[in-house]
């Protein structure tokens, strides 16, 4: 990767994502580089299948996680505060980051967008710590915070109505990971799994001719959970809409 990226722009940055103190944990040792990209965004093609949302979320904080983080997918959307261990060059505080992609590298669990690397350095070190390439970091878990934004319900690019829909969750706050997500068929009345087809992606070959009611399974600190979302896709379905929801995980 070059290091003559322009870090100006890397440093600019809005943090939507806050630490919460009341669930403090350990730190995990690990590693982290970053990829090269000409805007020092995200990528809109990473493996969550976010797209766009992906390369922008978080203000360009955002990362690709290791398969251990990246959990064939439920491990889309999660949030971390990652911090180099180098005093001379790095924050106390890091960066907070939203998983987006899935990628490894030289024994790292994340490959950072340019902007969320370099908000791991002091104000005047960003160019000593790009080209240091890879770095010693810790990090944990935190509860993602979306100020002002509800979960919504993409209808995937690749959809096609009426008899494909494909969806992803978006604004996926707090310490949550989907797990599973159902489609309600109202002729049969009942639920019916939908395939994780990659990342964050949910599809069914059989999507009701109605609003489309969706529930998905929920792992979080108080354990497994299914959370509804009635008639939250309307029966006229287009590709590439993001529908806005009322709920909120926390």
């Amino acid at each position: 990767m070059g290091f003559s990226l322009k870090f100006h722009c890397c440093l600019m940055s809005v943090w939507v994502l806050l630490p919460t103190l009341c669930y403090a944990q350990d730190y995990v040792k690990s590693r982290a580089t970053y990829y090269g990209s000409p805007d020092c965004l995200g990528t809109p093609r990473g493996a969550c299948g976010y797209g766009e949302f992906g390369r922008t979320v978080n203000d360009a904080n955002v990362a690709g996680a290791s398969y251990r983080l990246y959990k064939n997918g439920s491990g889309c959307g999660t949030c971390y505060q990652v911090r180099c261990t180098n005093p001379q060059l790095c924050t106390e505080n890091g960066v907070n980051i939203v998983v987006t992609d899935y990628g490894e590298g030289d024994n790292t669990d994340f490959i950072l967008s340019p902007r969320a690397y370099s908000r791991m350095a002091q104000s005047d070190k960003a160019g000593e710590l790009f080209a240091y390439g890879v770095v010693e970091v810790e990090y944990q878990r935190i509860p993602c915070r979306y100020g002002g934004y509800k979960m919504q319900f993409k209808v995937h690019e690749h959809s096609k109505y009426p008899n494909y829909l494909a969806i992803v969750i978006l604004y996926q706050a707090g310490q949550t990971e989907i797990l599973a997500a159902d489609v309600w068929q109202a002729d049969c009345k009942e639920w019916i799994g939908m395939r994780r087809a990659y990342g964050a992606v949910f599809d069914t070959t059989y999507p009701p001719s109605g609003a489309v009611t969706l529930r998905f399974q929920v792992q979080g600190r108080a354990g497994v959970y299914w959370v509804q979302a009635s008639n939250v896709i309307p029966s006229d379905w287009k590709a590439g809409v993001a529908y806005e929801s009322d709920i909120e995980l926390e």
